[in-house]
C-alpha cells in the first residue's frame, strides 16, 4: 500500500481571544503613542486551540489524511495532546519541554475588528531539537512556520532524506536571510505563500516570480477573495474562490494547505487539488476559531461537487 502520511513541521499554540466592545482609536491618541498606558475590559474571552502544524493537520484528517505533527509542546501539553489523540491525530512526534509553556497568542480585537497581539513562542522556540528522522517515512511533508533555527534544520533534513516538501513561511520569513531563504526555495519541490508574502519572497531574494517557480514543481499563491494561482511546468493555474460567509479568518491558509497536501499525495491534479484547497479555506472562514468546523469527508465531497460541478 502506498504511503500517505505528511509530516507537519510547525508550531503548536493556543490562541486566547478576548473581544473589546469599543473602538481602539477612540483610545489610543496619536499624538500620545511614545507613552501607551492603556486597559481594555474584554467581557468575552475563548480559548482555541491553533497553531499551524495543528490547524493543517486537524484539515488534513477531516478529509481521511495521514496527518503526523513533527512539533514541540511545553508543560501546559495535557489538553491539546488529548484533543488531538480524541481526534485520532497521532501525537508520538510531538517532543515535550517540561521547562517551557506552550506557544500562546493573546489576541484583542475591538469592535472594527482591529486586533492587537502578543505571542509567546516558548516551546516553538526548540523546535530544531525534534529530529524529523524519528517520524519514519513519509510521502510528503510541510515545514510552516515554527521556530526559525528548526525550520532550518527540518529543510536539511527532509532534504537528506529526499522527502519532498512543501515551504511555507508566513509570518516567519523575515526571520531568514536572503540567502537562507533562496536554500529554503532551491531545497523545498513546492512554495506557498498569500499575496504579501510572495512580494516579500521576491524582495527578499531578488527573484522574480517566474525565477521562483522555475526552481520548483509548483508555486502557488493565495490571493484571498480572488482565488489563487499555481505555477507548474511553465504555466499558471488560476483557481477560484469559494464564495463563503467570512466570519473568523484565523486558520484560512492552513486549511488551504491541508487541502494541498491532500491533493499532492492522492494524485488529483492540481486542478482539483487547488480547488479543494480553496474549498476548505472558504469552509474554515464560515467558522470561528481555526478548528471549529466540523465534517466528514463525504460531507466536503458533496460541497466540493456543489462548487464546482464534480466529486475529487
Amino acid at each position: 500500500m502506498k504511503n500517505k502520511t505528511s509530516l507537519i513541521c510547525g508550531s503548536l499554540a493556543i490562541d486566547i481571544i478576548m473581544q473589546y466592545e469599543g473602538r481602539f482609536g477612540d483610545t489610543l491618541l496619536a499624538d500620545q503613542l511614545h507613552k501607551v498606558n492603556v486597559s481594555f475590559l474584554v467581557p468575552t474571552m475563548r480559548t482555541e486551540f491553533g497553531g499551524c502544524s495543528g490547524n493543517i493537520a486537524y484539515n488534513l484528517k477531516l478529509l481521511g489524511g495521514e496527518p503526523r505533527i513533527v512539533g514541540v509542546m511545553g508543560q501546559d501539553c495535557a489538553p491539546y495532546l488529548e484533543r488531538l489523540q480524541q481526534l485520532g491525530i497521532s501525537t508520538e512526534n510531538i517532543l515535550i519541554k517540561k521547562d517551557a509553556y506552550n506557544a500562546q497568542c493573546f489576541v484583542t480585537a475591538d469592535s472594527d475588528n482591529n486586533q492587537i497581539n502578543a505571542f509567546h513562542p516558548g516551546a516553538m522556540s526548540f523546535a530544531h531539537e525534534n529530529e524529523i528522522a524519528k517520524a519514519g517515512p513519509a510521502a510528503i511533508a510541510i515545514i510552516s512556520p515554527d521556530g526559525h533555527l528548526g525550520m532550518l534544520k527540518h529543510a536539511d533534513d527532509l532534504s537528506k532524506l529526499n522527502i519532498p516538501f512543501i515551504f511555507d513561511p508566513g509570518q516567519q520569513m523575515p526571520m531568514f536571510t536572503p540567502e537562507q531563504l533562496i536554500d529554503f526555495i532551491n531545497k523545498a519541490s513546492y512554495v506557498t505563500c498569500n499575496d504579501y508574502e510572495i512580494e516579500l519572497l521576491m524582495d527578499r531574494t531578488g527573484l522574480t516570480l517566474p525565477e521562483i517557480a522555475s526552481r520548483l514543481q509548483a508555486l502557488i499563491v493565495t490571493r484571498g477573495e480572488k482565488g489563487s494561482e499555481i505555477y507548474t511546468d511553465g504555466k499558471r493555474i488560476d483557481i477560484p474562490a469559494v464564495a463563503a460567509e467570512a466570519l473568523d479568518p484565523t486558520g484560512c491558509g492552513d486549511a488551504y494547505r491541508a487541502g494541498l497536501l491532500y491533493g499532492l499525495t492522492n494524485e488529483l491534479g492540481w486542478e482539483t487539488t487547488g480547488r479543494l484547497a480553496s474549498l476548505l479555506g472558504a469552509i474554515k472562514i464560515a467558522h470561528k476559531g481555526a478548528q471549529n468546523h466540523v465534517l466528514s469527508k463525504e460531507q466536503i465531497a458533496d460541497r466540493f461537487e456543489a462548487a464546482f460541478g464534480y466529486r475529487f
